[in-house]
């Protein structure tokens, strides 16, 4: 299995699909269909049915998972960057930094 570059927790960007240029937070990835739940964004209609949650039902919006390669990690300069690793000299760990500016990214 490919090591993913978007963690939970990472602010986004879209690069690609109907929700292009909007940001968010990472919310869920899910490995085996590569894809990622992003707060915000991606929003669809669906119909539920009454339950105990809500006993009214009705349309509710939502987040619908983006494939992760229409994704891109925003660095602190707030542009999207692409994303490389290395070892920190200090902590002799692989890292994962901002290629645009080289810091490291949490």
């Amino acid at each position: 299995m490919q090591k993913l570059n978007i963690r939970k927790g990472d602010t986004v960007m879209v690069i690609a699909g109907d929700s292009r240029g909007q940001q968010g937070k990472v919310l869920r990835v899910d490995t085996a269909k590569y894809k990622a739940i992003v707060e915000g964004v991606n929003m669809v209609s669906k119909h539920t049915k009454p339950n105990t949650k809500s006993p009214q039902g009705g349309i509710v919006k939502m987040e619908a998972p983006v494939h992760l390669s229409n994704l891109k990690i925003v660095d602190n300069s707030g542009k999207p960057t692409r994303i490389g690793r290395r070892l920190d000299a200090k902590t002799e760990k692989l890292v994962r930094y901002s290629k645009k500016s080289g810091e490291v990214i949490k």
